[in-house]
């Protein structure tokens, strides 16, 4: 797909906005719903699906259907990860398809955890895909570290209540985005499932099923935290929709904006728990005339993008004083914004991050790969011109 320029304009934003359905509440309620043969999808997920929503639920329908087709996962990481042990714990024989970064972002961790449960798991050398499993998972003591990516866990958590017998997931290394873990328990129970949690991991009943359950997907915090930038800014936003005591960690960008407005000389926010607010964190802290630091982000480098690396060239392209280092980004804000030409890296958080900053800056900006919205949030674009800004496609050809 050739990439698309969109130009968005400085300018002014008003109006009242509702953020889409958390794409990470989505994804478990789509296991959910459809591990309980449900019919009627989770409440809340509309008709236009982000195209990682759309991946997992052609993906459940793939494996559910007994299906010989690939499971394409498209560039979903959260699908891949998700559904690599529920088609284990199935005994479904299947192979796991991607594109874009997904073949090399991290899988190998699951051959450890699931060694010696009866399955296989073969991958090319250097690369997470194609993915094939064989074999039907077998219940046991399962070891799974916390520290590369809670996927791993909420996958196997996802699953393993599947089996005949009891199990137990033990963390060798600390657990980072624990909220959405237990994103992953609250959703499992909503349809009837349950886990025992321990000091160091959890006691999973075996021989449970998923039962039908009317639940409502929430708005994602993660996706408002745009709004919420805009309007920290000074545009005359209202985000509503948002579950006051959700138990998404996104929920933070709430309290970290008003922080921001404490009017300290520095600032320094672990994102090791919120990871995807870093590119529109940056942007916030842009425009507040201190020294912010992003620190415990190592991971970002394995997203859809090298994501520190992204953010530093998208924003420091368009006027933004930021550098990366080896686990984080400092930005020193109140500085003009000029504005210009960047590309969003192929990531739907970097472009989106961009539109926000087009806003304040002073000749607007021009983002390379806009289409990347699509991934979570197809109708950003046209949100944003709803609410009063100024943005079209530039045709390059």
């Amino acid at each position: 797909m050739p990439d698309h320029t969109m130009r968005v304009e400085p300018g002014h934003l008003s109006g009242t906005i509702i953020p889409p359905p958390s794409k990470s509440d989505a994804h478990r309620a789509l296991i959910c719903s459809r591990l309980a043969a449900q019919i009627e999808l989770p409440e809340g997920l509309g008709r236009h699906w982000s195209d990682d929503i759309k991946a997992t639920d052609e993906c459940l329908q793939r494996l559910l259907g007994n299906s010989d087709l690939p499971l394409n996962c498209g560039e979903s990481g959260t699908t891949l990860r998700l559904l690599v042990p529920v088609a284990a714990a199935l005994g479904r024989d299947s192979t796991f398809a991607g594109h874009g970064r997904l073949p090399a972002r991290p899988m190998k961790e699951y051959q450890d955890i699931l060694h010696g449960h009866g399955v296989e798991l073969e991958m090319p050398s250097g690369l997470s895909l194609p993915l094939k499993i064989q074999g039907k998972l077998e219940p046991g003591v399962f070891y799974a570290p916390g520290h590369i990516s809670s996927q791993y866990i909420s996958g196997m958590l996802l699953a393993l209540p599947l089996l005949a017998g009891d199990s137990e997931l033990i963390l060798t290394s600390g657990l980072q985005s624990a909220p959405y873990v237990d994103m992953t328990l609250g959703t499992m129970a909503a349809y009837g499932v349950t886990v025992e949690e321990k000091e160091n991991g959890w006691s999973i009943r075996g021989g449970q099923k998923y039962s039908p359950a009317v639940y409502k997907v929430e708005a994602d915090y993660s996706q408002a935290a745009f709004w919420l930038t805009a309007a920290f800014g000074g545009n005359n936003i209202e985000v509503e929709g948002l579950r006051a005591g959700s138990v998404q960690g996104d929920r933070a960008i709430i309290s970290l904006l008003a922080d921001f407005g404490r009017g300290l000389e520095s600032y320094t926010i672990d994102v090791s728990q919120i990871p995807d607010l870093v590119p529109i964190l940056a942007v916030a802290a842009s425009l507040v005339p201190a020294r912010t630091e992003l620190v415990n982000a190592a991971r970002l480098r394995l997203k859809e993008s090298d994501r520190l690396q992204s953010t530093e060239e998208a924003l420091s392209g368009i006027g933004i004083d930021i550098k990366q280092h080896g686990d984080g980004l400092v930005i020193y804000g109140g500085r003009p914004l000029e504005g210009g030409r960047a590309s969003g890296h192929n990531d739907h958080r970097i472009v989106m991050a961009l539109a926000i900053a087009a806003l304040f800056s002073k000749n607007g900006v021009e983002i390379v790969g806009a289409q990347a919205v699509n991934k979570s949030y197809p109708d950003f674009f046209l949100r944003l011109k709803e609410l009063g800004g100024s943005c079209y496609e530039l045709n390059l050809g």
